[in-house]
């Protein structure tokens, strides 16, 4: 039979999820309301515009305006939810061991940091991708980020835990992050990866990996958690395999 101390350990940990749940969901509603306003007063402006001509040229100029005023609230979205989190302190706390048993504010916060990039990764990754305007989210996110890098995967999260040199470039389809979930607990470590370093379609990089400077990891390859690539080199393979340089056979 449990004993009390267990039962009330109990209620603490589904008052704290039920906390978690509720606050993202306020902060998420805020942020996203606030970032729709700007696109909604662009379609006001836009639909007060006093054109001649037809009506069906007046509403063919109406739906143009939609695309613009989806990249106004993708922009305002990425903008105001890296701002939101940095202001709550969300954040996934790196070299941590957190059991999802045990619910406690490190992991909640960490939950509540990927809810948040989520939403952006719904609603504005699909616009932004591998471009500057991506890299600046991530950035503002809580990234370490160098010049000219290009993330073109929408599966890189954990931002705070990332620290890319300069000229970066992250494939499509790339799984990296700085957590990983065995036995039910939730570990979290720091990825680098030094300038220059190029990372294959498709790939899939563990927690705590480094890469030094120009290392290239292929497609489709796995570089296991905590595993150290050297400058320069080629990288691929299941798990990841250091590739030789070819040499042209000699012939006689």
């Amino acid at each position: 039979m449990p004993s009390k101390p267990y039962q009330r350990w109990r209620l603490r940990a589904v008052l704290r999820v039920l906390w978690c749940l509720l606050s993202s969901f306020v902060v998420e509603s805020v942020v996203f309301g606030l970032s729709v306003l700007p696109a909604v007063l662009f379609w006001e402006w836009h639909l007060h515009w006093d054109l001649p001509g037809p009506f069906w040229a007046r509403m063919v100029l109406l739906s143009m305006a939609f695309v613009p005023s989806y990249l106004i609230f993708a922009f305002s979205l990425t903008i105001l939810s890296a701002a939101s989190t940095r202001l709550l302190g969300w954040r996934a706390v790196p070299d941590l061991k957190m059991r999802i048993s045990d619910p406690d504010w490190p992991l909640l916060d960490w939950v509540r940091y990927t809810i948040s990039i989520h939403m952006v990764r719904i609603f504005a990754g699909l616009v932004f991708r591998a471009t500057p305007l991506w890299t600046l989210y991530m950035r503002l996110n809580g990234a370490k980020l160098g010049r000219r890098v290009f993330v073109n995967s929408l599966w890189v999260t954990d931002h705070n835990l990332l620290e890319f040199g300069d000229d970066v470039v992250i494939g499509s389809e790339v799984h990296l992050s700085g957590h990983t979930v065995e036995r039910g607990l939730v570990k979290t470590a720091k990825v680098r990866l030094g300038d220059g370093v190029t990372v294959g379609v498709s790939s899939i990089v563990g927690i705590g990996v480094e890469a030094g400077p120009g290392c290239t990891i292929g497609a489709l390859s796995f570089v296991p958690k905590f595993s150290k690539l050297e400058a320069g080199q080629n990288y691929a393979g299941i798990p990841v395999h250091r590739i030789e340089p070819h040499r042209p056979v000699e012939t006689l």
